[in-house]
């Protein structure tokens, strides 16, 4: 007897009830990092969230619905933001940037666009042999890696007691790793394809169960800043039931562009990335359900990064920070075997009906930092690992002097940058970020290293025939 395989592939859309608790499932794994990005530039919380939905809906339809990717907030942005707004001489108030400082931020996304929108035109005259010629697996993977390892430093922080914390953020953020991790093993059926989200329940329960014992002082459930309410476009009465989120059009500034833009450099072996292992992920998953359908995903790459491009377009127009499609979305994809493109599709609406409903975001806002922290922990490494797949995947040959010299460059710059001078490094005069300069070294060196080689394949194929 064939045990039948449980899983939804990109055209398949799961029953209503399933299909609610999957997207319900896919926001609450792109809210951490989407939110934290909010949180640490100053961008406003509630906008960022509303603009990281309408771009997934406009990214799915961009893509023919074949693609599913949810988009949110990139950390690679993170520090030229910052660091512009600084030079300019915005502080953030009650942790939210002034609105002018904002739309300053909104002119250099916008263009930032344009990076992705070019390489994926590239791509589509060019072919997808050209671009893999310049981003093999023994780029994409390291990339990917890399990405994954440096974000770990922000799940420990969030996994972790804060200074004048009790310990029980670490039993906290340890129940809900654990269960995730048990969950995703040892359950079976729909309940199997919702680890993180019965996780993140544990972990919640778990912390109230603290709160009540211990009272206020055990209390890791936070509260929403009174400046989101404040800053709304428009609020139903009070706001405490409903308020649309602080929208803010763009304002003319040439340095944000010089600073913002070559950021997107970085996102583009990322996307890449994203969907080789997509490609991977989704016809295993069609072979394993015995689907006579292949699905071309890879051969979408040029309408992946013409959409992520668009997508930076949409939320820089509206007061959202720049982004690209999430790996901890495809984590949990290929974690839960739910790559259906109508649950990313829900999960966005869910995510803007969030921004706008006041209770709704509180709920979300309010989960502690430690159930977050927990489940980053568990992403995070999924994702460096998805890393090793798609090397594994594409047969790189480990044993190249090439190879080797490319992917331990990327590896070393990425994390060395990272964790040496906090994400960014002076070269120059120009404040690199580690994953952009590992990506764009490795991209040079790699090419270099290639010089000599283009006649292989053709004495090769000449030696075939």
């Amino acid at each position: 007897m064939t045990k039948e395989v449980i899983g939804y592939l990109p055209d398949e859309r799961p029953p209503i009830g399933k299909l609610l608790l999957y997207a319900l499932q896919q926001v609450i794994v792109m809210f951490p990092a989407t939110v934290t990005v909010a949180l640490i530039t100053g961008f406003q919380v509630s906008t960022t969230i509303f603009a990281s939905g309408l771009a997934t809906i406009c990214f799915a339809l961009i893509t023919g619905r074949k693609l599913p990717l949810y988009y949110g907030s990139s950390f690679a942005y993170l520090s030229a933001v910052s660091g512009l707004l600084a030079a300019e001489g915005f502080e953030k108030i009650d942790g939210i940037l002034p609105a002018e400082g904002i739309q300053i931020a909104q002119f250099g996304i916008i263009f930032s666009g344009f990076i992705s929108i070019i390489a994926g035109l590239l791509v589509r005259f060019a072919g997808r042999n050209a671009v893999e010629k310049i981003l093999p697996p023994s780029i994409t993977g390291p990339v990917a890696m890399v990405i994954g390892l440096t974000l770990a430093g922000n799940a420990i922080s969030d996994a972790a007691p804060a200074q004048g914390q009790s310990d029980i953020v670490w039993v906290v953020s340890l129940v809900t790793l654990l269960s995730t991790i048990i969950f995703s093993i040892y359950l079976k059926g729909f309940l199997g394809q919702l680890p993180l989200l019965l996780g993140a329940a544990v972990g919640c329960i778990v912390a109230a169960g603290f709160y009540f014992i211990g009272g206020e002082e055990y209390n890791l459930f936070r509260s929403l800043p009174d400046g989101v309410l404040a800053a709304s476009t428009w609020k139903l009465g009070s706001g405490n039931i409903f308020a649309l989120p602080a929208f803010t059009l763009p304002k003319v500034s040439w340095k944000a562009v010089a600073a913002i833009m070559p950021i997107a450099i970085a996102t583009i072996p990322e996307s890449t990335a994203h969907v080789y292992q997509l490609d991977i992920y989704i016809n295993n998953m069609a072979k394993r359900k015995n689907s006579n359908k292949r699905y071309d995903i890879a051969g979408l790459l040029d309408r992946n990064l013409i959409g992520d491009g668009i997508c930076d377009m949409i939320a820089g127009v509206i007061g959202g920070p720049a982004g690209t499609n999430y790996g901890e979305n495809i984590s949990t994809m290929a974690i839960t075997r739910v790559f259906s493109v109508p649950v990313i599709m829900c999960a966005a609406v869910f995510a803007m009906a969030i921004s706008c409903f006041t209770p709704l975001i509180k709920i979300v806002y309010g989960i502690p930092l430690a159930v977050i922290g927990g489940l980053e922990i568990y992403l995070f490494g999924a994702i460096a690992a998805q890393g090793i797949a798609i090397m594994v995947d594409k047969k790189c040959d480990m044993f190249s002097s090439k190879n080797i010299a490319v992917i331990a460059c990327i590896m070393v710059i990425g994390l060395g940058v990272n964790y040496a001078f906090g994400g960014t490094i002076n070269l120059f005069g120009l404040d690199v970020p580690a994953i952009a300069g590992a990506a764009v070294f490795g991209i040079i060196l790699n090419l270099l290293l290639s010089i000599g080689e283009k006649k292989q394949p053709e004495a090769e194929a000449e030696a075939d025939k």
